[in-house]
């Protein structure tokens, strides 16, 4: 008899299974730093996300009370969650950059009551030490990736939701 345990999965593995369980389940993205320019990636990704059927909740405190893709804007995702308890928000999406991260995974970690599952860092986005912290929270992790990208890789672009 062997006291091994069987391998952790690595880094990447637990980070290509946490993209596909999130989008097979996600229905509400809240999107932390949103733009209202539609030049920005976190724009047409956004916009590409609500055009498949994903209903979104912009998340930018500069643009708090306004409308972003006809939707209104929130400063944070506890203001969105108090406001709209009726709208369960399980994928928090961050399009800011990798050292202003901690706040929307600290915030992501706080809203898991209110359905959270997952925290998704955008491409080019990583900050190892938040995301574990989430994992360890029982967060679905995923950094470095694009939504858009990852949704036209495993869910076929002609399924709208």
């Amino acid at each position: 008899m062997s006291d091994r345990q069987p391998p952790q999965p690595s880094w990447d593995d637990q980070i290509d299974a946490d993209v596909e369980s999130s989008l097979a389940d996600m229905a509400t993205i809240a999107v932390v730093g949103l733009s209202p320019n539609p030049e920005r990636t976190s724009h047409r990704v956004t916009a590409y996300m609500q055009q498949h059927g994903y209903r979104i909740v912009p998340i930018n405190p500069v643009a708090a009370g306004e409308e972003i893709l006809g939707e209104r804007v929130y400063a944070s995702v506890a203001e969105a969650q108090a406001a709209r308890p009726d709208l369960e928000i399980d994928t928090v999406n961050v399009f800011r950059r990798s050292v202003d991260t901690d706040r929307p995974i600290a915030d992501a970690i706080a809203a898991r009551d209110g359905g959270v599952r997952t925290v998704w860092l955008q491409l080019g986005i990583v900050n190892r030490d938040g995301l574990r912290a989430a994992r360890e929270a029982g967060l679905r992790a995923i950094e470095d990736r694009c939504l858009m990208v990852e949704h036209r890789r495993l869910v076929s672009t002609d399924q709208v939701r």
